[in-house]
Parts: structure tokens; C-alpha cells; sequence
């Protein structure tokens, strides 16, 4: 064989295998980091959940402040 065709087949074949798996790896990394940041800092917190159920005309519990915090820190464990 020639050495340009064995230099063409494995550049040919091995950037386009090289970036998608790259690309996997990547996607992977990039959702791991994300659930580790909602964790860490969820998108709501529990004075946020009082304000909204008091815009709402109601009086919160602490029972239903704790089911709604419970309730974001299930989902974001998927």
C-alpha cells in the first residue's frame, strides 16, 4: 500500500470518529457540570416560594415551602 493512502484513510476515517466521540464526551461533561450547578444553586429558593404565594393571596406553610423545595430538588436529580 501506499503510504498516502494509508496517511489519507486515517485522517479521512479518524477526525470525523475523533469529533463525534469528542462530542459525546463533551455533551456529557457539559450536563454533569449543569445538574452539579442547579444542585448547588437551584433556581428558586424558599423566600421566593413565600413571595409567590403571597402575590397569590395566600399564607405558605412551611410544610408546603418544604414539598415545592423537595419537589425542584427531585428533578434535579434526573
Amino acid at each position: 500500500m501506499d503510504l498516502g493512502l494509508i496517511l489519507g484513510l486515517s485522517l479521512g476515517l479518524g477526525i470525523p470518529i475523533a469529533l463525534i466521540i469528542g462530542g459525546f464526551i463533551g455533551y456529557y461533561i457539559a450536563g454533569k457540570i449543569f445538574k452539579k450547578q442547579l444542585k448547588e444553586n437551584p433556581p428558586i429558593s424558599e423566600n421566593q416560594i413565600r413571595m409567590m404565594y403571597q402575590q397569590m393571596g395566600r399564607k405558605p406553610t412551611e410544610k408546603q415551602v418544604k414539598q415545592i423545595m423537595s419537589a425542584f430538588k427531585k428533578n434535579v436529580k434526573k
